[in-house]
């Protein structure tokens, strides 16, 4: 008796399968080695997939054209190698990298090799305009100002009388200065002489301390990484390897600290599975300045050794 085809069951393809599929099949949408795939995503419900991936595209190239050929290559390779239906796919371009020089082509003259070669060293964080500090202190300035304009003007132009508070305070002031022995007179110095540090350090520093530099593959091109996004690059590398359970990372200026569980395995070979994965991912980021890895790797309470050998008496 032959059971229906309907009847012998069913295959059931993993997100994981579909997310490697599509980062394979974006290096594969333009020349071989043009376009490089990061982290890609995949869920798969039913006989649908949604699939999204993070490339590097080439420079000079125009990325919607580029994205475009990038979308389309992905969503029709994924579905042809799976057999799943896949209505689209969601390109994030990340970075660009220059193409490189074919045979016959002429070399770039030595002052933009050399500009290129040692952009990185002189990549600097974005400078921040500080807006909202300092559009309040304009408003409060203006507004004081504007008040004690109008005074004067009424009284000199007008012949009005001076206004209250303003006779009240040129009277404050004049009996009551920092030798009046006042309690007061001092936390009010070290509030204004704060004030004062504060606005010399916004105006000395570049701020925006979340954001890392990059190196730029060409002159008068910037580009800067967010922690959070490095955080998340480290993260997704450390959880592929093999025994991992949890993991979190915390990225600063200069050194990524990366906590892993460890659920199963031999915890010395594992230590140096995360270190080198942890290395090889932030080595690929592209930062102006490498980040120095602190990486600490605890075993779970649930953690099992690796099994003893069978074949050892």
């Amino acid at each position: 008796m032959t059971t229906p085809a309907a009847d012998r069951g069913t295959t059931t393809i993993a997100d994981r399968a579909v997310r490697r599929i599509a980062e394979r099949a974006a290096t594969e949408a333009t020349a071989p080695g043009a376009v490089s795939a990061g982290r890609a995503s995949a869920t798969v419900r039913g006989r649908r997939a949604e699939v999204g991936v993070t490339v590097t595209l080439p420079y000079p190239a125009v990325l919607d054209d580029a994205g475009e050929s990038v979308r389309a290559h992905v969503a029709e390779r994924t579905a042809r190698l799976t057999g799943l239906t896949v209505p689209s796919a969601r390109v994030r371009v990340r970075g660009l990298s220059p193409r490189e020089r074919t045979a016959g082509q002429p070399a770039p003259p030595a002052t933009e090799t050399g500009a290129t070669e040692d952009a990185g060293a002189r990549a600097r964080r974005p400078w921040s305009q500080r807006r909202l500090p300092v559009a309040v202190l304009a408003l409060l300035a203006a507004a004081v100002c504007g008040i004690v304009l109008y005074d004067v003007v009424s009284v000199h132009a007008a012949g009005h009388a001076p206004a209250r508070w303003r006779v009240r305070a040129v009277e404050w002031l004049a009996t009551h200065g920092p030798d009046g022995g006042a309690a007061w007179s001092v936390p009010a110095a070290i509030a204004v002489f704060a004030l004062g540090v504060w606005l010399l350090v916004l105006a000395l520093t570049p701020g925006r301390r979340g954001r890392l530099p990059m190196r730029p593959p060409l002159r008068d091109v910037h580009a800067v990484l967010e922690r959070r996004a490095v955080a998340v690059f480290l993260r997704d590398a450390v959880t592929d390897v093999p025994g991992v359970s949890r993991v979190a990372v915390r990225v600063g200026r200069r050194t990524a600290r990366v906590r892993a569980g460890l659920a199963f395995g031999e915890p010395d070979g594992a230590r140096r599975a995360v270190t080198e994965a942890a290395g090889a991912a932030a080595a690929g980021l592209g930062l102006a300045r490498p980040l120095r890895l602190r990486v600490r790797l605890k075993t779970e309470p649930t953690w099992r050794g690796a099994p003893p050998d069978e074949s050892t008496p």
